[in-house]
């Protein structure tokens, strides 16, 4: 993985081309590159990512900023009063007692 401006990118080895490729992979929009160095390809990341944000600003818009850390969830409405119901009863937020279960699971 490269990281470049808080934008992550996963890359990926093609054999049968030679050639190194990858894409951004913390936002929505695409933002590919390749090269056939491992210098080439960290460089074709950075000029995607400048040439990403280059083309926002001249279209006068906000690029996407990668993970906000908002997320929405749909939940069944007795798994929400449940929650509800124990982030009450350990004087926290509901917002809170989601991100210590995820925290947990994830073991982070």
């Amino acid at each position: 993985m490269l990281k470049y401006k808080e934008y992550i990118a996963h890359i990926e080895f093609d054999d049968d081309l030679d050639v190194f490729y990858g894409g951004v992979i913390n936002t929505r929009d695409v933002i590919t590159f390749q090269g056939e160095s491992v210098a080439e390809l960290k460089q074709a990341f950075i000029d995607s990512v400048e040439d990403y944000l280059a083309f926002c600003k001249e279209r006068n818009e906000s690029p996407e900023k990668p993970y906000s850390g908002k997320f929405n969830i749909r939940l069944d409405p007795s798994l929400h009063r449940k929650i509800s119901f124990i982030s009450k009863k350990e004087g926290i937020s509901i917002n809170q007692w989601v991100t210590n279960a995820i925290s947990q699971e994830l073991q982070v």
